[in-house]
């Protein structure tokens, strides 16, 4: 099978699979990341929105601008967060279209690893941020087996196919993201380790959630209906359900942040 590109094209999709993966991880990460009420925040790669709806509701932040290479994740963000709290734009996270010094907070959230040139994705964060500032991330464990399709990946390669994967993922490693940041010139930096889960209705809901991730509706379109078929039977019997029916399945996300050398 020849690569598939993953693209992020349909917000609500998007927000069935990830963005309740995301908002899951999220929390946790806010809780652990303790910043200041008040402050200015910028979300690179806000996608639909997930996150930054997070940041207004658990942050209390003075001013927030998301920023996403999707018109239509973009697009999809601005039906949920408020127009007068959050600012919305396309951009890229190498070449961050802000000032020097304009944010007391910077992250990115499930991003650094779809960033080419992740060195530079953290450089730009560093110098949009305020000396003292705080510059932060979380990312799944792809490499570690801790993102939320890693079940449905490893049935994959089992089949001999190739899931679609971020271009850069050694980056979720957290050596690689201790590395990053402190290469970047950052101080104070720690490390952190996250495992969330969700609960599924039934088989159906997970086989169903599962295909609206960018990462997979690629794929699975590529895919012949016979081996659409033995994949579908070889996660289910992989996955443990309850006597309800009900499936849970984990997910673990590294983070790190660090401040803004004063």
């Amino acid at each position: 099978m020849t690569e598939t590109q993953i693209r992020f094209e349909d917000g609500a999709a998007y927000e069935r699979m990830m963005g309740k993966w995301s908002q899951l991880a999220g929390v946790a990460f806010l809780d652990w990341l303790a910043p200041p009420t008040g402050a200015r925040w910028l979300d690179v790669g806000c996608g639909n929105g997930a996150f930054t709806e997070l940041i207004v509701e658990k942050s209390a932040p003075a001013a927030l601008q998301g920023i996403d290479p999707s018109e239509a994740q973009l697009a999809y963000a601005r039906t949920r967060l408020d127009a007068s709290i959050v600012q919305l734009r396309h951009g890229d996270a190498m070449a961050l279209p802000f000032s020097d010094d304009a944010f007391d907070v910077a992250v990115m959230a499930l991003v650094i690893f779809f960033v080419p040139d992740p060195a530079r994705g953290v450089a730009e964060m560093v110098r949009v941020v305020r000396p003292g500032g705080i510059v932060a991330a979380y990312a799944w464990d792809m490499v570690g087996g801790g993102f939320p399709l890693d079940a449905i990946h490893t049935e994959m390669r089992a089949l001999g196919l190739t899931p679609a994967l971020p271009p850069s993922i050694d980056a979720s490693r957290m050596d690689a993201l201790r590395d990053l940041w402190s290469k970047a010139g950052l101080e104070a930096v720690e490390t952190r380790e996250f495992t969330v889960q969700r609960t599924f209705a039934n088989f159906e809901d997970l086989w169903t959630t599962s295909q609206m991730s960018a990462s997979m509706r690629g794929t699975i379109a590529a895919m012949a209906p016979g081996d659409i078929e033995i994949l579908e039977a070889r996660l289910r019997n992989r996955v443990a359900a309850e006597s309800t029916g009900r499936i849970t399945q984990r997910a673990r996300a590294n983070a790190v942040k660090g401040r803004v050398a004063v």
